[in-house]
């Protein structure tokens, strides 16, 4: 029996254990597996990332976490995937990166401002952010809400 056949919406099975059809059973089967569908808001994840890269690095990918794991969130750190290939150190491939942070910025539902230091590329970040009025949180270093009069 093909797949298709075999398994409605969401890969629950049409038919019980014996191989009869139960479409009381797929149909409950079928709403939880809807239930667990909730709205995440792709977030986009703002931190410092020159100067100590190390710990700066390290320090994004614990936002991230944070943000997946504690606030059920997709997260998106453009500086950990874009100096994978593009030069922090050579000013136009900077400028390029921050080009495509400003496009990543625009696909998502907020920015999460994290750490006490605000860089210049960050408030770049913060700026269009505001200009698009966007969600803008901020988080201390230690990944704690911070309440603002923005």
């Amino acid at each position: 029996m093909n797949e298709q056949m075999k398994y409605g919406t969401g890969g629950v099975d049409k038919k019980n254990s014996e191989g009869y059809s139960d479409p009381t059973a797929y149909q409950a089967l079928t709403n939880i597996r809807k239930e667990d569908k909730t709205f995440k808001p792709l977030v986009y994840i703002c931190s410092p990332y020159a100067g100590d890269v190390e710990k700066n690095t390290e320090r994004a990918k614990l936002y991230s976490r944070f943000a997946v794991m504690e606030r059920n969130a997709i997260a998106f750190a453009p500086h950990l995937l874009l100096p994978l290939y593009l030069s922090d150190d050579d000013p136009e491939e900077r400028e390029l990166a921050f080009f495509m942070d400003i496009v990543f910025l625009g696909k998502c539902n907020e920015l999460w401002v994290f750490g006490e230091t605000i860089t210049n590329g960050m408030q770049r970040e913060v700026e269009k952010a505001k200009k698009r009025r966007m969600t803008i949180r901020y988080f201390t270093e230690d990944m704690e809400e911070v309440t603002t009069c923005n």
